[in-house]
């Protein structure tokens, strides 16, 4: 049944011997198999996130006296830290000795960590466990991607990617409701490392899945193992599946490098670009995970948890959670109208909007915050904040950086662009709880507006120098 969806009616080019190409080829189950097994990566990564923004207070509880605004940053930061680190360390080993032992290696280094901090979590060993936590998140966030490109049919290619990042935020929405489920059954918070066997689950489910799978194709081919590269295109798609082969690029004599001296270097011909694709990327990582991880504190910082001030404090982490779970939800529809509007809008329009309604989201739970009103419009306005945030931002600035830079400058271009974001989502999750401490909810809602607005002038500004828009194509995807 399955196999009959994902079928289409689309014209098929076939190669010799009578075999389908798998570059122009309708989807298949093996198509969707791939996604889901190597999105589980982004799943587990933002369910990190939304696990650490639990830990924290519960951990604050437990821990007298209580963490300062500097430590709470720096477990709130670790894990990324870790991600940033991993993706290049996982990146280059992948490149020299395959994708699959590190695929699987991923989940492994998650399931150890997590066991250590349940066994033995003071803060010292829980900021290690932490940082191996990312890291494999980060060998996740590297290798993901790359299995997905290579699989998809070219036309599916840029759609199956976003589908990837959105599924980001069902980790959230699942951790939440673990975390929800588990901590409401507690009167103290004294039981909270229980709530480090969530990434270990996840994390030997993974691995369960990936160890039946196979060699990355483009790996293989791109080391003239072809033999080999057809046969692992044929375990995902089928047998009668054929790799095209990679034209032979040639370099005429004379011309190796020294175009690319005489117009200068890398940042020389690149900055509005590197402006353009990674400025707006660490905007959007402190609302993604700057926001996202201290979610529960700022919701009973803000006093929306319904719940008096005097209540219990292990209530009012209870009451955060639930409400982070419907936000998670709102960030999970915000993905996916942002997947539905990909092909019909441009992006950099996309992308402004998003950072400009995001702001006017936490705008109303600023104005609910600061002159009392009902409880519902400051959720509203979180809700507002999630939703365009996924919508345009978080999910346009994952995208954007492939689509601006020519193909001699893309990987270093992509790599700077998400280097300077991850930057940003480092910076907004140590400063959060610091910013707290000096100002409270109110600062650190106008520091997050002004962050937004930052990201959507410098969007706008750039957007049509570099990324001139394109007449939208009546062609569209179709399963």
């Amino acid at each position: 049944m399955l196999k009959a969806f994902f079928m289409t009616t689309d014209k098929v080019s076939t190669v010799s011997q009578g075999k389908i190409d798998m570059a122009t080829m309708p989807l298949r189950w093996g198509h969707i198999r791939v996604l889901i097994i190597a999105s589980l990566g982004q799943v587990i990564g933002q369910g990190l996130a939304t696990l650490v923004g639990v830990v924290i207070p519960m951990v604050q509880i437990v821990i007298h006296p209580e963490l300062s605004a500097g430590m709470q940053g720096i477990l709130g930061c670790t894990a990324l830290i870790g991600r940033t680190l991993g993706a290049l360390v996982f990146g280059k080993l992948s490149d020299r000795y395959g994708y699959l032992i590190f695929f699987r290696l991923c989940p492994i280094l998650m399931i150890v960590s997590s066991l250590t901090a349940y066994f033995w979590h003071p803060i010292p060993v829980l900021l290690v466990c932490l940082f191996l936590m990312g890291f494999s998140v980060g060998g996740e966030y590297s290798l993901d991607p790359d299995y997905i490109s290579e699989i998809m049919p070219d036309r599916w290619k840029l759609f199956m990617v976003g589908v990837a990042k959105a599924s980001a935020s069902v980790g959230s929405v699942i951790v939440a409701a673990l975390c929800f489920w588990m901590i409401s059954t507690w009167d103290s918070a004294i039981p909270w490392p229980k709530l480090l066997f969530i990434m270990t689950g996840m994390a030997g489910f993974i691995l369960l899945l990936r160890l039946r799978f196979a060699e990355s194709p483009g790996w293989l081919m791109a080391r003239g193992e072809r033999a080999k590269a057809e046969k692992a295109v044929q375990y995902f798609l089928g047998k009668n599946v054929e790799m095209p082969v990679p034209p032979t690029v040639t370099t005429p004599a004379g011309t190796d490098t020294t175009a690319k001296k005489q117009s200068g270097s890398f940042f020389s011909r690149n900055l509005k670009k590197i402006i353009f694709s990674g400025v707006p990327w660490a905007c959007e990582g402190l609302g993604v995970y700057g926001i996202g991880i201290f979610l529960p504190i700022l919701i009973m910082a803000l006093g929306i948890d319904y719940l008096p001030a005097n209540a219990p404090r292990i209530e009012h982490i209870v009451n955060s959670v639930e409400i982070t779970i419907w936000l998670s939800i709102i960030m999970l529809v915000g993905f996916v109208v942002g997947l539905l509007l990909l092909k019909k809008l441009y992006h950099v329009k996309m992308q402004a909007w998003g950072f400009f309604l995001s702001a006017v989201g936490l705008v109303i739970l600023l104005l609910a915050y600061r002159l009392h009103w009902a409880t519902w419009v400051a959720i509203a306005g979180f809700m507002v904040f999630e939703l365009f945030l996924n919508a345009g931002p978080h999910l346009i600035t994952f995208i954007l950086p492939t689509q601006i830079y020519p193909v001699a400058d893309r990987g270093t271009g992509v790599g700077v662009s998400a280097a300077i974001g991850k930057l940003g989502a480092v910076a907004g999750a140590f400063f959060i709880p610091v910013l707290l401490k000096w100002g409270g909810s109110t600062l650190v809602l106008i520091v997050t507006i002004a962050v937004m607005v930052i990201g959507g002038i410098i969007t706008a500004w750039l957007g049509r120098q570099v990324l001139p828009p394109k007449p939208v194509k009546a062609d569209r995807w179709r399963l």
